[in-house]
């Protein structure tokens, strides 16, 4: 089975990188765990037999085939063929009967919306183990006033705490990408970190568009001075100095649109 470059896909191969992150998940009789992006099935051998359930959600076509004919028949094992951004979690939690922990060496090209795709599904998640590419996993934990803090960063802080795990080097893969990759857990909060408000994304993205600017400027299509200053922020200060929860403080006091008042 030949790497396909449409799905992103480079195959990890190295036996104690894998062991390593079998250990980290540390999976539990009782426990449901779902692998995105499982490939040739290197870690799904780690995994097939250790829970009550392990879901696999591959794209390919050829290697969905091949999983399945290898474990088909194991005990708790299911294979999903389809897209990881567009399946349903929250109704596969409902089918297990339990919250789901999810694992997954995950494409570089769709690593960041795939992860907004889970964090909607917070409520029926307990954890992420991901490998992804290290320069996200850095934004992920990344601090405020960091080169690395952003627009990823903020949007999971409500739901997320990130634990960086170890480091990955090109050789570990086939075939090798060309930077170097990272393993995280991501812990999923059972309420978040402070209230979320519902122009919260939108507040978020705009500063975040203009991040050289000021509040002032950048959000100035969403909000006036008056009110960030009301939500006891400088408007003069950038975005990336700012806190999670002081973008919740600002997006408070942003008049929400239809579509959010909707979710």
């Amino acid at each position: 089975m030949f790497a396909r470059k449409r799905f992103g896909q480079h195959f990890l191969h190295d036996r104690s990188v894998l062991e390593r992150i079998a250990r980290e998940v540390g999976p539990q009789p009782d426990e449901a765990l779902v692998e995105i992006g499982p490939g040739r099935g290197a870690l799904t051998e780690l995994l097939v037999g250790k829970a009550a359930s392990l879901d696999c959600i591959e794209i390919d076509r050829d290697l969905a085939a091949a999983l399945t004919q290898r474990w088909g028949a194991s005990r708790g094992f299911t294979l999903h063929t389809g897209d990881a951004l567009e399946f349903d979690f929250a109704a596969l939690a409902a089918s297990r009967g339990r919250r789901l922990r999810v694992i997954g060496n995950l494409p570089y090209n769709i690593s960041t919306p795939l992860l907004f795709h889970v964090a909607a599904a917070h409520e029926h998640v307990d954890d992420l183990h991901v490998m992804l590419q290290k320069e996200v996993i850095d934004r992920i934990a990344a601090a405020p006033g960091s080169g690395e803090y952003g627009r990823l960063t903020v949007m999971l802080a409500p739901w997320i705490e990130a634990k960086h795990l170890f480091d990955v080097g090109p050789g570990a893969f086939t075939p090798p990408p060309r930077v170097w990759s990272a393993v995280a857990r991501l812990t999923v909060r059972r309420a978040p970190a402070f209230e979320v408000p519902a122009a919260f994304a939108r507040t978020v993205s705009a500063a975040f568009s203009q991040r050289r600017k000021t509040l002032r400027n950048a959000l100035r299509a969403i909000v006036g001075v008056d009110a960030i200053v009301a939500a006891g922020i400088d408007p003069g200060l950038r975005p990336e100095v700012l806190t999670p929860a002081e973008f919740a403080r600002i997006a408070a006091r942003v008049p929400p649109i239809a579509d959010e008042v909707a979710r």
